[in-house]
This record gives structure tokens, C-alpha cells and sequence, in this order.
């Protein structure tokens, strides 16, 4: 929950009448009247005293606390105490001519003790021009000219504090940016949080997150409202990619903000807004910068984490695997054994398969720990994909229908590492074995299509079962280690080995819900 915005006013005018007009108005002590009498008689006395005295308050507008100085040393003195006592005022009305210090020259000294609050100058003459005003009393400065109507200091007001709300709102977030810590962090909490802060510093309402990839896919990570409802992503993907957009870039597109922050971007829709202004974009800019230093810790935390758990299980199984690789590797000898005393049946077959396959999801496992490169060979897909069917309907032919539809003329070969590639069909079965099992799915059935594309560059292979589809708070992370879900016993390696293998062989593997899971993987061919 966000903290009670600071409304508290102060007014420097040497002009006694403009200091209460001013401060009646914010923070009317009763009803609400007009007297033209007393407009008439200030506006004789003073040419630039304001025209009205009070204005009708509405519900909506803040309560302000307002403070009077009569002139720019007293206001100066009143700052530099408020500042010492942490309660600094969020907005300060000043008038330009003055005895003593002007209005610019106070400005000047207010900056001493407080860059962060909002100046208006109110006044009915100025000497200075707008750069010069800007230059010396900084880019969060209004300036508006007596006679001023009511309505118009009420919203000057609440605009001026609105936006110091926002600004001190952004810094903050900035500033815990900035002294991330590793442990604290994590980085699906921290794209939600980066998300929120953007969005109500620029005041959208609808905007979304997501991850750019290689491919001009853009993953949605986060949305707020229906954003996709009112904006063409795919448009505005296509033009952070044409436009060169830099890593860590804000620029506003018509009603759409864009900010990328290296594999991430934001699209924040301002729905009839104007655009924003020089100072606020700059400051955006500073966030993002911040925003993707952030993210990139966080992503290196994860990598990092990852590693050290790899790293502890691959060296606890690396010990446990050394011991049962003899026993396993005597199932064969065993099996031959019987063979040559006259036992000879499929079963015995079986039981070699099983120790193969055993020992070959070892291999696996530690290829994957290792991170060890695969050993190509041409290879015949038609044959990997069959291989893998066979074993996947040996223990579940009667329960679960697999079908296989496959257009793949036999002479069209993978360049690959056969065991690897056949293990990667098998573990994506099984998995989908395990899940129509497990919610007891009526009419279980699992669909293998292989296709070529239409120049015999790529074959594609698709995997789907009519089951509950992937759980949608880890569909983004599947292919991740130790994500897991739906599967009693799992270690959350099986998909991240499918992902590693497939990359490593130069394809591409990617997961999606259609009325179950659907698993598309697509393999050059040589």
C-alpha cells in the first residue's frame, strides 16, 4: 500500500491578500462564498490581485496544508526547517517580483536545501524567460499569470502534488533498485513490481510485460487490464525491432509508451493523454536503466542458484549412479547368460532394452550436468520417432492410444546423436503418460505428427495429449531445471534435458496449451 501523498503548501507572496486568497482556496476554513465587493476592491487596489476569493470545494480534491511567507528569505528559511524536520512541503507558489530576493533568486536558494519540490510562479509580470527560469530553478517548475480564476490554483495544486507523489514514488523504487540483494530478490516478483511502479508513474492503466526473443516472439510475462484489447503487440514488437530500439530505451509512439529494458518491454497505453513531458521521459529513462540493472541481477541470481543446485545433485547422483552402473551393465551379461543355458524369449529382450534404456538415462542425466557436447551422426528421424513410441507403448498400450501421423520420406536424414534425440521423444511421452494417468483423463490419447516444412530444411515434430494442458504459473518456465508440476516424483530435469538436447542439435522446442498440451519441437535437417 502506497504512503498518503504529501499535500502540504507553501505560498511566498509579498502581497498579504494573494497569500490568504491562495491559501482560502486550498484550505478553506468555512463555506464556500463569493464576494464580488471584495474582488472589486482588491482589484482597484492591486493590478495583480487574483479575481476571485473562494472557489466551491469538490470531494475529490486533496486536503492541503498551507503555509504563508511575505517574503523570499522567510520562504527560504521556512524550507531549509521543514526539510531538517522531514516534512518537506510538496508544492510552493511563489510570486516573481518581489522585494528583496525575486522570485528566481528565491528559487535559486530554495534548490539549496530541496531539488525535489514543485515551484509555480504566479505572477502578472516576469523579466525572465522560460529557458532561463528552467536553467537555474530546475526542469519540475510551472508558471502561471495573475489574474488567476479559483479553479485554476486548485488544479495547479493537486497536479503539483500528484506529481511529486509519482516522482518520490519512482525514486524510491529506483533506489531499491539500485541496492538489490541477491537473496531478496527473485526476478517473477521483480517485473511485477517494475510493472506496477511504471504504470502509475506515467497514470496508465493498461499496459503488459513481456520477454523478447530472438525469434520476434514476444512472451507475455504481466499485463494490467485489457491492454490486448486496445493495442496491436505484434505492431509494436515489430517496431521496437525496426526502429533499433536501444536495451535500455523509453520512447512514447502515439498513445503507447514503449520502454525496454534489454529482453523485456513494456507497452503502456495513455488513452487520451497528452504526451509526456521532456523531464518525466528523462526520468523514466533513469528507471529503466536501473530497471534492467535489476533484472539482470535477478536473472544471474537464478543462473546462479540453478547451477549450485545442479552442482549439489549432480555430484550426490554421480556417486549413486557409479554404484549401479555395474549391476546394470550386468543385466546384459545376465540376460546372455540364460540365453546360452536355452532361456530364450521376448521377455529376456525386454529386460535388455530396460537396461539399456536405464543406463542411457544416466548418461543423460550427467551429460546434462556436465553440459557435454553430443556427437553427430546422420539419422533417421522416421526411426527415432518409432523407437520411442514402441518403448512409451510397452507399458501403457492398453490404457493410453498414441497415434502416430508421420509425412517423412525415409531418405531425409537428422544430423544428431540418435540416443539423445530418442530420449528427448520418450521423456516427452512419458510425461504425457504420467499426467493422462494421473487425472484419470476419459479417452486418453496422445498424437505424434511428423512433417517437413516445405523446402526439407526443418522437420517438425508435435506431441499432444488431450489432458489438463500445462498449469499456466510455470508454462512460461517449463523448459527450466527444477520446474515442476502434475507429476508425483518429479525432478524437474526432464524438459530442461529435452530443451538442452534440442537446442544443442540446432533446433527449437517450444510448449503451448490447446485443449491439453501440445509440444512443438522443429530439427534441421542435412
Amino acid at each position: 500500500m502506497r504512503d498518503a501523498i504529501n499535500t502540504s503548501v507553501l505560498v511566498i507572496d509579498d502581497e498579504e491578500i494573494v497569500r490568504d486568497n491562495i491559501e482560502e482556496i486550498l484550505a478553506p476554513k468555512h463555506h464556500a462564498y463569493h464576494d464580488e465587493e471584495m474582488d472589486l476592491a482588491a482589484s482597484i487596489l492591486f493590478d495583480d490581485a487574483p479575481n476571485t476569493i473562494i472557489v466551491t470545494r469538490k470531494s475529490n480534491i486533496p486536503n492541503f496544508e498551507v503555509s504563508k511567507a511575505p517574503n523570499g528569505m522567510e520562504g527560504v528559511d521556512m524550507v531549509r526547517k521543514a526539510i531538517a524536520a522531514g516534512k518537506p512541503y510538496a508544492v510552493i507558489f511563489l510570486d516573481m517580483r518581489m522585494p528583496g530576493w525575486d522570485g528566481l533568486e528565491t528559487a535559486m536558494e530554495i534548490r539549496k536545501y530541496d531539488k525535489q519540490v514543485e515551484i509555480i510562479f504566479i505572477t502578472a509580470f516576469s523579466d525572465r524567460s522560460i529557458d532561463e527560469i528552467v536553467s537555474k530553478a530546475g526542469q519540475n517548475v510551472g508558471y502561471h499569470c495573475k489574474p488567476y480564476a479559483s479553479e485554476e490554483i486548485m488544479q495547479l495544486a493537486t497536479k503539483a502534488v500528484t506529481d511529486y507523489a509519482k516522482l518520490r514514488n519512482l525514486e524510491s523504487l529506483m533506489d531499491a533498485i539500485a541496492s538489490l540483494s541477491l537473496k531478496e530478490h527473485q526476478l517473477q516478483p521483480l517485473l511485477r513490481n517494475i510493472l506496477d511502479q511504471l504504470t502509475h508513474y506515467i497514470g496508465s492503466d493498461m499496459a503488459v510485460l513481456g520477454k523478447l526473443h530472438a525469434d520476434d516472439v514476444y512472451e507475455k510475462v504481466y499485463s494490467v487490464g485489457a491492454v490486448d484489447a486496445h493495442v496491436n503487440i505484434e505492431e509494436l514488437v515489430s517496431l521496437v525491432r525496426d526502429r533499433n530500439l536501444a536495451s535500455e530505451e523509453v520512447i512514447q509512439y502515439g498513445e503507447v509508451v514503449l520502454a525496454r529494458m534489454e529482453n523485456y518491454a513494456i507497452f503502456a497505453l495513455l488513452e487520451g493523454r497528452d504526451k509526456l513531458k521532456t523531464e518525466k521521459l528523462y526520468l523514466l529513462r533513469l528507471f529503466v536503466q536501473s530497471a534492467a540493472k535489476a533484472i539482470r541481477n535477478a536473472e544471474l541470481n537464478e543462473k546462479l542458484l540453478q547451477q549450485e543446485k545442479l552442482s549439489a545433485i549432480g555430484s550426490a547422483v554421480g556417486m549413486v549412479i557409479h554404484d549401479l552402473r555395474s549391476p546394470i551393465n550386468n543385466i546384459s551379461m545376465l540376460t546372455e547368460m540364460m540365453r546360452s543355458e536355452g532361456y530364450d524369449s521376448e521377455l529376456l529382450n525386454m529386460v535388455d532394452q530396460c537396461g539399456v534404456q536405464a543406463s542411457e538415462i544416466f548418461n543423460d542425466f550427467m551429460d546434462f550436468i556436465k553440459g557435454a557436447s553430443i556427437k553427430k551422426q546422420s539419422v533417421n528421424l522416421n526411426d527415432i520417432v518409432d523407437n520411442a513410441i514402441r518403448v512409451a507403448k510397452a507399458h501403457h498400450e492398453d490404457a493410453i492410444r498414441i497415434l502416430m501421423y508421420q509425412d517423412v520420406p525415409d531418405n531425409i536424414v537428422l544430423g544428431g546423436d540418435e540416443s539423445k534425440l530418442k530420449r528427448c521423444i520418450i521423456n516427452l511421452l512419458t510425461n504425457a503418460v504420467d499426467v493422462l494417468l494421473a487425472y484419470r483423463v476419459a479417452n486418453p490419447r496422445i498424437d505424434v505428427r511428423v512433417w517437413p516444412d516445405k523446402e526439407y530444411e526443418n522437420v517438425n515434430i508435435t506431441i499432444y495429449d488431450n489432458g489438463p494442458g500445462i498449469p499456466e504459473q510455470i508454462i512460461r518456465n517449463v523448459f527450466e531445471p527444477f520446474v515442476t508440476s502434475q507429476k508425483t516424483g518429479g525432478t524437474g530435469l526432464g524438459l530442461a534435458i529435452v530443451k538442452q538436447y534440442i537446442t544443442a542439435h540446432g533446433g527449437t522446442i517450444a510448449a503451448e496449451n490447446e485443449h491439453g498440451a501440445l509440444f512443438h519441437i522443429t530439427l534441421p535437417t542435412i
